[in-house]
């Protein structure tokens, strides 16, 4: 019994680690345009990435998956569960990842900056070689922290019917009265996800230092 629920359960995680993953990657990306935007020497989309930040940060993430679940079939987009739990997640990291980003790049050393000016590196260079390498790497930790917490936050997909862990767990415990052996499972899952994760970003960290170095 027990195991058949560690394996049931196996497959909602399947589930969480794939919109996790797609979430942060595409939030990445994101994040990357909402960071040009925040430093853009415009005022006005200095302005919008501010407003982005400000908002995706100021609403709760299991409202704004429940808006995004109502609002696109009420707009004539008709999609699954799935891609609009996708979208809330990935909407909502890019603007932390944003943030963390702008705070690699204002602490880019100037000094380093305007020793690559005198030595003839343009603009394009700096960013390329210079400000954008020292920056991923001073926001590393970070990222991957904001990793770990989105992949904990995904457990709110279930609301609008993702059969993740947590979803997983509700319909098991429902169906075998045993809420306690079911939900210490999905515990279980989430924090070995989470272990590894964590492992690997750490290995990662260690080989960007020695790298470094």
């Amino acid at each position: 019994m027990l195991w058949t629920h560690i394996i049931l359960l196996g497959q909602g995680a399947i589930m969480t680690v794939a919109i996790s993953a797609v979430a942060i990657t595409v939030g990445f990306a994101l994040g990357v345009l909402v960071c040009a935007a925040r430093l853009s020497p415009v005022a006005g989309l200095r302005g919008l990435g501010a407003a982005y930040v400000s908002f995706f940060r100021g609403v709760p993430l299991l409202v704004m998956l429940l808006l995004i679940y109502h609002l696109l079939p009420a707009i004539g987009i008709d999609v699954p569960g799935v891609v609009a739990a996708i979208i809330g997640l990935t909407l909502s990291t890019a603007a932390y990842q944003a943030e963390n980003l702008r705070g690699g790049f204002l602490n880019v050393g100037t000094g380093l900056v305007e020793a690559a000016r005198m030595v003839g590196l343009n603009a394009r260079q700096i960013l390329l070689r210079i400000r954008l390498p020292i920056a991923l790497r001073l926001v590393f930790p970070a990222v991957v922290n904001e990793a770990i917490m989105l992949l904990k936050a995904s457990s709110l997909v279930s609301v609008v019917g993702v059969a993740d862990i947590t979803r997983d767990a509700q319909n098991l415990a429902s169906s075998t009265y045993r809420p306690i052996e079911a939900f210490t499972i999905a515990g279980a899952y989430y924090l070995l996800l989470n272990i590894v994760l964590s492992g690997g970003g750490s290995s990662l960290s260690r080989m960007l230092g020695r790298h470094r170095a």
